[in-house]
C-alpha cells in the first residue's frame, strides 16, 4: 500500500497555518510563564516562583471581583440558555424563515460592542434604571441570547419534528413533551450554548464597563483598573486564570457542538 507524499502546496499550507499559530499563541505563553516570575519585573525574568498566585489570592477586590463575575455569568447564562433554546425552536419550526428574521437574530453578534454597550445605557437611563450587578446581567443576557440560539439551531437541523406531535396526540401535554423527548434529544446543543454564553459572559469588559454603575466591578474591569498603573506578575497570574478557565470552556462546548454534528 503506497502512502501519498504531501505536495509543495500542502506543505506550504500546513508551515502556514503553525505560523499563524506561533503568532496567536506566543504572546499568550510568554504572559503565562512571566506569571511565574519570581521578581516584580514585568519582563525580566528572575527565577520561577508561584508567590503572585498567592498575592492574587489575598486581594480582596480581586475576590470580590471574581465572585460578581461568577455570578453574573451564571445568572445570565441561565436566562440567556433557556431563551435562546426557546427562541432556536421557534425559529426551526417556521417553515421558513426570511433574511429579515436570521438578520435580526445575528444582530447581537455582529454589533460592535461599544456601540451595544452604549445602546444599553442610553435604554437604562431613560428607564431610570439603577446600575448593578442586575443591569449587567441583562446586557450579557441581550448578546449571549444570539449565541445560544445559534448553537443550538445546528441541533434542530437533523431534529425530526414530527415526534413532537406524535407525543401530543398520545396525550402528552406540551411542557411534559418539551421536558421528556424534546429537551432530551436537543441538550447537548443546548450545553454547547450555555458554556459559549458562560465564556462570553466571564470574559466581556465593554458591555459590563458602561453598564455596571460605581458599585459593581467584575474582573475583567477589575484587571483594567489594575493594569493602568503598569503590567506586573500579580495581573500575569490573574490573566493566566481567566484564560485557561476560558479555554476550557471553550474546548468542552466545541467538543460537545462537534459531538452533536456527527450523531
Amino acid at each position: 500500500m503506497s502512502i501519498l507524499k504531501p505536495t509543495l502546496a500542502q506543505r506550504t499550507l500546513n508551515g502556514h497555518l503553525w505560523l499563524v499559530y506561533v503568532f496567536l499563541y506566543t504572546p499568550i505563553l510568554v504572559l503565562m510563564g512571566l506569571s511565574f516570575n519570581s521578581t516584580g519585573m514585568p519582563t525580566a525574568w528572575g527565577g520561577f516562583s508561584t508567590e503572585w498566585y498567592g498575592v492574587l489570592l489575598d486581594n480582596d477586590a480581586v475576590l470580590n471581583a471574581a465572585l460578581n463575575t461568577l455570578i453574573v455569568a451564571a445568572v445570565s447564562t441561565c436566562l440567556a440558555t433557556l431563551i435562546g433554546t426557546l427562541l432556536a425552536i421557534g425559529v426551526e419550526r417556521r417553515q421558513k424563515a426570511s433574511n429579515a428574521m436570521e438578520a435580526l437574530l445575528f444582530a447581537p453578534m455582529i454589533i460592535p460592542d461599544i456601540v451595544l454597550a452604549i445602546a444599553l445605557l442610553s435604554f437604562f437611563t431613560l428607564l431610570n434604571f439603577t446600575l448593578g450587578l442586575y443591569s449587567i446581567i441583562l446586557s450579557h443576557v441581550v448578546f449571549n441570547i444570539a449565541f445560544v440560539c445559534a448553537v443550538v439551531r445546528t441541533r434542530l437541523k437533523n431534529f425530526d419534528f414530527s415526534i413532537i406531535e406524535a407525543s401530543i396526540d398520545l396525550g402528552a401535554g406540551e411542557i411534559t413533551t418539551f421536558r421528556r423527548v424534546t429537551l432530551p434529544a436537543i441538550f447537548p446543543g443546548v450545553l454547547a450554548g450555555g458554556l459559549l454564553a458562560f465564556t462570553l459572559s466571564v470574559d466581556e469588559f465593554i458591555i459590563a464597563y458602561f453598564t455596571a454603575g460605581s458599585s459593581s466591578t467584575t474582573l475583567p474591569m477589575q484587571i483594567y483598573s489594575m493594569i493602568r498603573f503598569g503590567v506586573t506578575p500579580e495581573i500575569n497570574a490573574m490573566a493566566t486564570i481567566v484564560m485557561l478557565v476560558s479555554f476550557t470552556l471553550v474546548f468542552i462546548s466545541q467538543r460537545i457542538d462537534r459531538g452533536q454534528l456527527e450523531t
